[in-house]
């Protein structure tokens, strides 16, 4: 067993990176949408209870799609491939996607249904919150409907797995054309494995159990076993552990009082995204947990990015 090593990288979490223009990078995100509805609460309710929330928010949310806005604040052009339809609350994804520099294409652009919505509760004391929330199990988009161009001066891709047709092809081609290719793990999902077979970088959450893995050695095991060479696990406020071609070691997240914890796993992939193309693996992963950190500091998943601009680096310059 290869021993960990630690790496802190602390000074980085209360930034704002500046790129210079001529070093943007595109970026491609596959994924899930939704309209999510967050309020910041005491407590969660109990049964039969009414709670008066102390502040609240609407956004366009989903894993893709909160990476591909972290992604696009951080200096990028960016390209979200997501399922959006034509009913009138598309209209609110579209629009917020669109005042956050996101290009939006839509996998089902004559479907009438609502989108995904998504309501959550953040208990103010703490940070944790709550979600009640319809995913893409019931929207699964062919791969028929992928852009034939979708792909064009593209430099890293993401895959959420919540389009899974999509993903497994999307992947296939960029492995094809030599573009590196992410894959945001949160949970399993049929069709999975076809996906992670052609991932240069995975990132998954300590609750990501493929089938028959009941503890994390179990995942690491069954992941390897697919060739990946960088794998990432991470653990909330505790050490990401990282396998790195063969080399293991953690990446200490700061420590921060947190406001609201909702979407900082897609915004630590967002700001993955920027940072392996410009940075090695493990400094990568330390500049993710810097900037996700700081996203728990404020309520939402959007004003990390308004609030407190103060204290800005160039990383990756």
């Amino acid at each position: 067993m290869i021993r960990c090593c630690q790496i802190c990288i602390v000074s980085l979490f209360a930034t704002r990176l500046i790129v210079l223009p001529d070093e943007t990078k595109h970026g491609l995100f596959v994924g899930l949408t939704t309209l999510d509805l967050i309020y910041l609460t005491e407590q969660p309710p109990v049964a039969n209870q009414k709670l008066v929330a102390s502040d609240y928010t609407l956004s366009a949310g989903g894993p893709a799609t909160n990476a591909a806005i972290a992604f696009a604040h951080l200096g990028n052009p960016t390209t979200l491939l997501s399922a959006f339809g034509t009913h009138p609350m598309t209209h609110l994804l579209l629009a917020d996607l669109e005042q956050y520099g996101v290009r939006s294409i839509d996998l089902a652009p004559t479907r009438r249904e609502p989108p995904a919505v998504s309501s959550i509760m953040v208990t103010q004391a703490t940070g944790e919150r709550a979600v009640i929330s319809m995913n893409a199990v019931n929207t699964q988009v062919s791969a028929d409907a992928i852009p034939f161009d979708c792909l064009q001066a593209v430099d890293v891709v993401l895959i959420d797995g919540h389009q899974m047709q999509v993903g497994q092809t999307i992947a296939q081609q960029a492995k094809s054309l030599g573009i590196p290719v992410v894959i945001d793990a949160g949970s399993w999902k049929p069709g999975f494995v076809d996906v992670l077979s052609r991932a240069d970088y995975v990132i998954c959450s300590a609750n990501f159990h493929p089938p028959n893995c009941q503890h994390e050695a179990d995942t690491l095991d069954y992941l390897l076993q697919l060739g990946i060479p960088h794998l990432a696990i991470t653990h909330g406020e505790q050490p990401v552990y990282y396998w790195n071609q063969g080399k293991t070691g953690l990446v200490e997240v700061p420590q921060i009082r947190a406001i609201d914890t909702l979407g900082a796993g897609d915004i630590f992939h967002g700001a993955f995204c920027h940072a392996i193309l410009r940075e090695d693996f493990v400094a990568a992963l330390a500049m993710a947990a810097g900037v996700a950190s700081r996203s728990c500091q404020f309520f939402g998943t959007r004003r990390w990015m308004t609030e407190g601009k103060s204290v800005q680096a160039n990383v990756g310059n």
